[in-house]
């Protein structure tokens, strides 16, 4: 395993990198290793040597033009990666060879992203950390701890002894919100699409695994007949309305993503809402999730409370078009991540397929 080294001594950056770029929407092939500039950093970035990066949904829809008009192209993917600083402001307080994650904040959609050997982002979306967890671990973690913390801290305020539902449960944000969640003290009803599946939600701690077919609400009241406290919402519009339902008199549900790909209801109208039940939504950024929180988390993970869910780890930036494939087919709860090897010179050379 590749492990972290804490503010290790970084060689100067060569002038060229590798780099996966979508020059055109398109399907697997679109995703090419090409030879590019090392970015330049600008004042108030910092410039992160990349170690690893998770592979998520959103970089799947950037490749494949389904993303909103902020998505440009050509286009580095990658809304999120760890890796040591190679290059910061001298009065900020970052220094090369720092332990970094960054994450979100238009990386992979505006600019370029974590695709890469080097990647550049403003310092404001940078968590610094210190860790002897491989990078294969690390690089699971920013997005899907991110949303899962945000949704279940900012979005429900959830405490201990409170009872959560998550509803796309074996998304890597459901797994990372459910063991969050049990580190917090709550009890934890999950729901999955395939009776199979529901091993790998136990795996999580969850409490009461749940096969949905679609509708949910009578075996939770089954479960929890006053309903439960809180819910997070990662299936969609689709089903919102039968997760309303599932939720106690002044409870909260809180909407953070649309596996079904629905994201809006027509004809909504508020009172499809339950009396005194309280719907919000997450959609927050790196600054939700605070570096002693993210240290708090690697500790749990390092003393075996906390679980990550990694589905597999792929080695090199020639493995981003099978780890892209492994997340379209969802075959496989848990996350992908891609390792790079250290970092030699190159020479320029033509593009090439993955």
């Amino acid at each position: 395993m590749s492990r972290p080294t804490a503010a290790a001594t970084v060689d100067p950056a060569p002038a060229t990198m590798r780099a996966v770029v979508v020059t055109r929407p398109g399907g697997l092939d679109a995703l090419e290793i090409k030879d590019v500039p090392v970015p330049v950093r600008r004042p108030g970035w910092v410039r992160i040597r990349v170690k690893a990066f998770g592979v998520n949904e959103s970089e799947v829809a950037t490749r494949k033009g389904e993303s909103d008009a902020e998505v440009t192209y050509p286009r580095v993917p990658g809304i999120e990666g760890v890796g040591m600083v190679d290059e910061a402001d001298e009065d900020g307080e970052l220094r090369p060879g720092q332990q970094v994650a960054t994450m979100m904040g238009g990386m992979g959609r505006s600019y370029d992203g974590a695709y890469a050997q080097y990647v550049t982002v403003p310092a404001a979306q940078v968590i610094p950390f210190e860790t002897d967890l491989p990078w294969e671990v690390v690089g699971a973690l920013p997005e899907m701890f991110q949303t899962a913390y945000g949704s279940l801290t900012t979005g429900l305020d959830l405490k201990a002894g409170q009872t959560l539902l998550i509803r796309g449960g074996t998304s890597t944000v459901g797994l990372s919100a459910a063991t969050i969640a049990k580190d917090l003290g709550a009890t934890v009803l999950s729901t999955t699409r395939s009776p199979e599946r529901t091993g790998a939600l136990r795996a999580a701690g969850v409490d009461h695994p749940l096969v949905d077919n679609g509708t949910i609400a009578d075996r939770v009241s089954e479960l929890m007949p006053e309903g439960v406290d809180a819910v997070l919402e990662l299936v969609g519009c689709s089903v919102l309305p039968d997760t309303l339902r599932t939720v106690r008199r002044h409870g909260t549900v809180c909407f953070t993503g649309a596996l079904a790909g629905q994201w809006t209801i027509p004809d909504f109208t508020p009172f499809m809402i339950p009396n005194g039940v309280r719907l919000t939504s997450y959609g927050g950024q790196a600054a939700d999730l605070p570096a002693d929180v993210f240290a708090r988390q690697l500790q749990a993970i390092t003393a075996g409370r906390l679980e990550v869910p990694v589905a597999k780890v792929h080695h090199g930036l020639e493995q981003v078009r099978a780890a892209q494939a492994d997340v379209e087919s969802g075959t496989t709860p848990g996350k992908h991540v891609v390792v790079l090897p250290t970092i030699t010179p190159t020479t320029p050379r033509r593009a090439e397929p993955l």
